[in-house]
């Protein structure tokens, strides 16, 4: 549109247009100073129209409370399904999450049982691991080359021994989706011996007490 391209923007209505009413009216208005007009179908508004900014300014309010509704539906879902023990997020080294079920994946398990194997038996440190695995050419999930962290996260995962943990994070703004640890905001679910674990218990404790 600023690059004189686009004379005029079709919307379904307001609520697909932006999240929240300040967003919807500094992107109308910047699109107007290029010249380039907003026409929310559903909402009969137009903004070339110079009286339909104070309909809009209704609408897109109406429009960032419906959305916050529907967060606050779908968040409460979520929790639901967290007590009945469905796992949300991808798969992971050793796991492959499949509808929220976690199946054993022998190839990147063979990795984590080594890792637990030469920390807790071996007494090898995270860094001289790292190196380990770099000289027999295993990869972490991720790609690229192994680091301390990657090391540390596998020795922290509960989901390894068998148990998991939901909610470690949280979304507070329901308009940016920003995510941060979850240090009491909302509910934390830690349900044991939810899954198959690829370590035994023994070993786990172990290593946290390491």
């Amino acid at each position: 549109a600023k690059a004189g391209l686009i004379d005029r923007i079709v919307t379904k209505e307001v609520s697909r247009f932006a999240r929240n009413t300040v967003d919807t009216l500094q992107i109308t208005r910047e699109l107007s100073d290029v010249g380039v007009s907003v026409y929310f179908v559903t909402d009969s508004i137009d903004t070339s129209e110079a009286d339909d900014e104070f309909q809009l300014t209704i609408m897109a309010s109406v429009a960032q409370k419906e959305s916050q509704k529907t967060s606050k539906r779908v968040k409460w879902g979520q929790e639901r399904r967290m007590e009945q023990g469905v796992v949300f997020g991808g798969s992971l080294l050793g796991y492959d999450v499949i509808d929220g079920v976690m199946h054993i994946n022998e190839e990147g398990a063979a990795i984590v049982r080594e890792v637990f194997e030469k920390y807790v038996n071996q007494e090898k440190g995270a860094n001289t691991i790292c190196n380990v695995l770099r000289e027999e050419g295993k990869k972490p999930l991720s790609g690229g080359d192994w680091n301390i962290q990657h090391i540390i996260r596998i020795l922290r995962n509960e989901k390894y021994v068998g148990d998991v943990e939901m909610q470690k994070t949280v979304t507070m703004d329901f308009l940016t989706h920003k995510a941060t640890r979850n240090t009491g905001e909302a509910p934390r679910y830690y349900i044991k011996d939810h899954h198959v674990g690829i370590i035994d218990r023994l070993t786990w404790d172990r290593a946290q007490a390491i």
